[in-house]
C-alpha cells in the first residue's frame, strides 16, 4: 500500500511541474488567458497517461526498452496535443504541433532536472 501511495505522490508531482512549466511557457509564447484552459486540460489527458506508461515499461523490460518507449510517448504526446492545439486554441504565432514540441520539450526538460536532482 505504501508503494502506491508513493506512486500516486510522484504522479501527482509529475503532473503539477508539467502544468506549472506549460502555462508559464504558453504565457511567454503569448497565449491567451482563454486558451490557457485547452493546455491545462490536454495535460490533464497525456500527463498520466505518460507517467503511467512508461515506468511500466522499466520495471517489465529495463533500461533500453524504457528509453525507447520514453522517446516513442513524448513523439505521440507531441503529435496528440498539437492535433488538439490546432483544433481548438486561437493561436496562430506558431504551428501548434511547434507549440506542442515547445511546450513538452520545457515540461520534460525541466522534469528530468528536478528527477536528476531529486532521486
Amino acid at each position: 500500500m505504501i508503494i502506491y501511495t508513493e506512486y500516486i505522490k510522484v504522479l501527482i508531482f509529475c503532473l503539477i511541474v508539467t502544468l506549472f512549466v506549460e502555462i508559464i511557457f504558453s504565457l511567454i509564447l503569448g497565449l491567451r488567458k482563454k486558451d490557457l484552459l485547452n493546455v491545462l486540460l490536454v495535460n490533464l489527458l497525456t500527463n498520466p497517461l505518460m507517467n503511467c506508461i512508461h515506468p511500466l515499461v522499466l520495471f517489465e523490460y529495463g533500461k533500453t526498452a524504457q528509453l525507447i518507449s520514453f522517446i516513442i510517448l513524448e513523439i505521440v504526446v507531441i503529435l496528440i496535443e498539437g492535433f488538439i492545439y490546432k483544433k481548438y486554441l486561437n493561436y496562430n504565432k506558431i504551428n501548434s504541433y511547434l507549440l506542442s514540441l515547445i511546450l513538452n520539450f520545457a515540461s520534460c526538460g525541466i522534469g528530468l532536472l528536478i528527477n536528476y536532482f531529486i532521486y
